[in-house]
């Protein structure tokens, strides 16, 4: 994410093929569950 101050909420449309570690202002549950089920980290970045 180039601009942390745009927030950007991830979305859990489709399928992971691989172990992904994602930064975000928000994720939906369905995204959350997908990225953590693969083994990966949803990281949410707070605005200050």
């Amino acid at each position: 994410i180039r601009y942390t101050h745009k927030p950007v909420k991830i979305l859990g449309k489709g399928d992971l093929e691989k172990t992904l570690e994602i930064s975000a202002h928000a994720f939906s549950k369905t995204a959350k569950e997908k990225i953590e089920a693969r083994g990966g980290k949803a990281i949410i970045i707070k605005n200050d």
